[in-house]
C-alpha cells in the first residue's frame, strides 16, 4: 500500500505526491463513483489516499481517502444543486483582491467569508495591485481594509510592481497549506511568482473590453514552497454560489453577528423585519457595517454574485 496526498486533479486523472516525495499519476477505483456522492469530485487536491499500483503498469489506483480535516465547497454552477469541492485539509483560505480592473465586490468578498467560517478553514484577504489606487480610490482600499480588520479578519496590502507586502503576503503563507482563490485577473499567479520564482505559473493579460481576466489555471493544483508550506492555486472563480445553508445557519457565519444573535427577542429571528432584533439594532447603531448587513441580506433572499 502506498500513501500520499492529491496535488492535481484533472477531473479523472490524479497527481499524487508520495509520502516519500515521489509523484504518481493515478486513477480513481470505480466503486467510489457508485457511492452516490453529491458532489462533482468525489476525490479533491489536498485529499489524503491510500493507493496501490496498477498491475503492468507505471500508474496508482486510489481506493482510500482518508477522512478531511476540512474542505471547502460551492455551488458548481448557478443552476445546479451538486456541489464542488475545491480545497481539502487546509490551513488557512486565501482571497486574492482588487477592488477595480477588475472589480472584486464586496457581496463576492462576503460570500467567500461565510463559506470559509462554515467550513471552519481560517480567512485572509489580500488587497493586490496597491500601486494602481489613487485618490478616492486609495481612500475606498483603506475603507475597505478597515471594515474587514475590524470584524477580525487579516487584511494584507500587495503590489508586485513596488514590492509592497510581499514580504507580509510569505510569511503568512509560510508552514501552512493554504487555498488561494479569486476572479481572474486579480494578480494571483503574478503575486505567486513573485514569492516563488520557480513556480513559473502562466499569467495573462486582462483584456481591456471586459475589463475581465482571463483564466490562466485550469485545474486546482498544489505546489510546495521553498520556504515550507503549501499553495493551492485554483482557476479564476467568476461567481461563488453558496451551498444552500438553512435561513438558521446564515448569520452564524457573519463574525460581527455571532456574539449577539441571543440577545433577539425571538431564538428563531432571520434578522431581516422582526421586531427587538439585537442585528439590526446593531446595524442602526453602527456597530454592524451596511455593507456586511446587505450582504446578509441577499445571501437570505438567495441571490449570487458575479464580481
Amino acid at each position: 500500500m502506498i500513501h500520499g496526498q492529491v496535488v492535481k486533479s484533472t477531473g479523472s486523472w490524479y497527481i499524487v505526491r508520495k509520502d516519500d516525495g515521489g509523484f504518481l499519476p493515478c486513477r480513481l477505483k470505480g466503486k467510489f463513483r457508485l457511492k452516490g456522492i453529491k458532489h462533482t469530485n468525489p476525490l479533491t487536491v489536498g485529499d489524503w489516499v491510500n493507493l496501490e499500483m496498477e498491475p503492468d503498469s507505471a500508474n496508482g489506483v486510489i481506493f482510500a481517502i482518508d477522512e478531511r480535516k476540512n474542505y471547502i465547497i460551492r455551488k458548481a454552477n448557478n443552476m445546479s444543486k451538486q456541489t464542488h469541492i475545491i480545497a481539502s485539509n487546509l490551513d488557512q483560505s486565501m482571497l486574492i483582491i482588487t477592488l477595480l480592473f477588475p472589480k472584486t465586490s464586496l457581496g463576492f468578498i462576503d460570500r467567500f467569508l461565510v463559506t470559509s467560517e462554515a467550513y471552519h478553514v481560517p480567512a485572509v484577504l489580500v488587497f493586490n495591485k496597491a500601486d494602481l489606487y489613487e485618490g478616492e480610490a486609495e481612500e475606498l482600499l483603506h475603507q475597505t481594509m478597515d471594515l474587514y480588520r475590524k470584524i477580525g479578519y487579516t487584511c494584507l496590502k500587495t503590489s508586485i510592481k513596488t514590492g509592497e507586502g510581499l514580504a507580509d503576503l510569505k510569511a503568512t503563507l509560510k508552514d501552512k497549506t493554504s487555498l488561494l482563490s479569486g476572479h481572474s485577473g486579480v494578480g494571483k499567479s503574478s503575486l505567486l511568482n513573485a514569492i516563488e520564482a520557480g513556480l513559473n505559473l502562466k499569467t495573462q493579460a486582462i483584456s481591456n473590453y471586459s475589463e475581465k481576466g482571463q483564466h490562466t489555471t485550469t485545474f486546482a493544483e498544489m505546489h510546495a514552497l521553498s520556504f515550507g508550506g503549501n499553495i493551492i492555486d485554483t482557476p479564476g472563480i467568476r461567481e461563488f454560489g453558496l451551498v444552500d445553508f438553512a435561513d438558521a445557519e446564515v448569520s452564524h457565519y457573519f463574525k460581527e453577528m455571532q456574539n449577539i444573535l441571543t440577545q433577539c427577542r425571538f431564538n428563531n429571528c432571520k434578522h431581516i423585519s422582526e421586531p427587538n432584533c439585537a442585528v439590526q439594532a446593531a446595524v442602526e447603531a453602527g456597530i454592524i457595517s451596511e455593507e456586511r448587513f446587505s450582504s446578509y441580506l441577499s445571501i437570505m433572499s438567495k441571490e449570487d454574485i458575479y464580481e
